[in-house]
């Protein structure tokens, strides 16, 4: 006689689930790979030569004329008067960047002051009560003629 309990044994399942799950399991794996290497930060190559020197001429050219939409922009409302301020500092502090490599956007004033650029972190000190206070004490036209004098004067 034949077990009648009721209880029959495990099925057994095709070789296809098994095959699929670890397809699934790769493919989340190559996926998660593939994120993890898309969004790392990769290092700068410093194998790179350094591009060709800007010429003065020019590059003073191109801050003379940044400067001038600056006032323009001061003039016509668009940007207010301690914005401008900031503005014209920023366009001091690149213009020696670009033009000496000194990386005087990121540095203080007492660092600008160190570096042997005495009239560019004058005219930069020059804009720091336009920058920080509520009104400013200079006019706009004023300040940008001091960045555009310590444009036309960097040797």
């Amino acid at each position: 006689m034949e077990n009648d309990s009721g209880f029959y044994g495990p099925l057994e399942y095709s070789g296809w689930f098994l095959w699929t799950g670890l397809g699934l399991l790769a493919l989340v794996a190559a996926w998660l790979a593939f994120v993890f290497l898309s969004t790392r930060h990769r290092a700068a190559s410093h194998d790179a030569a350094p591009g060709p020197a800007p010429d003065p001429h020019s590059l003073r050219l191109e801050y003379l004329l940044r400067i001038d939409a600056v006032a323009a922009d001061a003039d016509a409302g668009r940007l207010s008067a301690r914005a401008s301020h900031q503005e014209l500092s920023l366009l001091i502090r690149s213009f020696v960047r670009d033009t000496s490599g000194i990386d005087a956007p990121r540095m203080t004033l007492a660092e600008l002051h160190g570096q042997g650029i005495p009239r560019a972190a004058a005219a930069i000190g020059s804009l720091y009560p336009a920058e920080f206070s509520r009104e400013p004490p200079e006019s706009v036209a004023a300040a940008a003629e001091t960045a555009r004098e310590v444009v036309r004067s960097w040797s």
